[in-house]
């Protein structure tokens, strides 16, 4: 009897280890931030097998003051691309609030405070122009967006005649503002935290979830979604600011030509690989930031490593694509898993 009630249960114990098994599977694919988590995890453990010197003092450090930018612009972005907007300018935005803050202080003679405050507050009222003119006029955030990057970067250089300007003297707002070495990662982890609580747990975040994903319905539900869309193009704009001054005492420059391209796609890409849909109604502030963290980690292995930067592109590229198919797949997964 005990042999032909062992062979009874094994078979049911091989199924329930399957199934669990794929359970294991699906969640990880459900959560797409623990899926980032382990290709982040992998990165590390590659880079440091080939290279010792990766995970020395001085390279972490390099590498926590380098991601600095790309986390906070692209947990702001993440905001908005789940609301189903878009930022380009925020490149140009990381340049302007310094070279405004400058100006304020050198030419206006305001105490280094309220210039970091009106360098704020002009990237606000970029973020608030962005914002009315998308959700008002009806032009798509991509054109809209894509105008005042041109704008911003001429701005930019016709402000500072295109050369770089050097930043206030050392004092104690200097040092909290990014001259401390750690004072930029401080800064940029408490920024995802804030924002990934925001998301997940104030009644904003519910409705900027709903905006992207279900427009229609949150409007007859009573949710203004001008002002969520029009108040996330101004936090984008604030925080792309901001992290454009921290980024200028860091390195005791304020370089009108430090915004571009690169810094917004590269941002885009990590919102992208941690989760954001562009579509909207689906991303996470810590998806964004693992996603930096991963496109970060890569280029600085790859630099250890000696190897060509257009072999990063051609990663990055790839990282996209699977990025985005993922996004499909768990949308279908979802959306099966309603109809149960």
């Amino acid at each position: 009897m005990s042999e032909t009630t062992t062979a009874q249960e094994t078979p049911g114990a091989g199924t329930q280890e399957r199934g669990l098994f794929g359970r294991l599977l699906v969640g990880l694919v459900r959560v797409r931030e623990a899926s980032v988590f382990l290709v982040l995890v992998g990165l590390v453990i590659y880079f440091q097998a080939a290279n010792p010197a990766f995970l020395s003092e001085q390279n972490i450090l390099s590498l926590a003051q380098f991601a600095v930018p790309y986390v906070v612009i692209a947990a702001a972005l993440c905001m908005l691309l789940i609301c189903g907007e878009i930022d380009l300018s925020v490149g140009q935005s990381f340049a302007f609030a310094p070279i405004v803050m400058y100006l304020a202080y050198e030419q206006l003679y305001l105490y280094l405070p309220l210039a970091v405050l009106v360098g704020l507050l002009a990237v606000a009222l970029v973020g608030l122009v962005n914002g009315l003119i998308t959700v008002y006029l009806g032009v798509s955030s991509l054109i809209t967006t894509l105008g005042v990057f041109f704008l911003l970067a001429g701005l930019n250089v016709t402000l500072t005649g295109g050369f770089p300007a050097t930043p206030p003297e050392t004092n104690y707002v200097t040092q909290a503002l990014g001259e401390y070495a750690w004072s930029g990662t401080i800064w940029a982890i408490l920024i995802v935290a804030v924002l990934q609580l925001v998301l997940s747990r104030t009644r904003w975040g519910l409705h900027t979830y709903a905006t992207g994903g279900n427009p229609l319905g949150s409007r007859e539900a009573g949710v203004s979604i001008a002002r969520i869309k029009i108040g996330n193009f101004m936090l984008c704009g604030v925080l792309g600011g901001f992290v454009g001054i921290i980024e200028a005492f860091r390195i005791s420059s304020i370089d009108p030509l430090a915004g571009g391209p690169d810094i917004v796609l590269l941002c885009i890409a990590a919102a992208v690989i941690g989760g954001t849909a562009l579509l909207g109604g689906v991303g996470t502030a810590s998806g964004a930031f693992l996603g930096a963290l991963v496109l970060v980690i890569l280029r600085n292995g790859f630099t250890l490593q000696g190897i060509s930067a257009y072999t990063f592109n051609i990663i990055l590229g790839v990282a996209i694509l699977i990025a985005m198919i993922l996004n499909v797949y768990v949308a279908r997964l979802r959306g099966a898993g309603g109809g149960e």
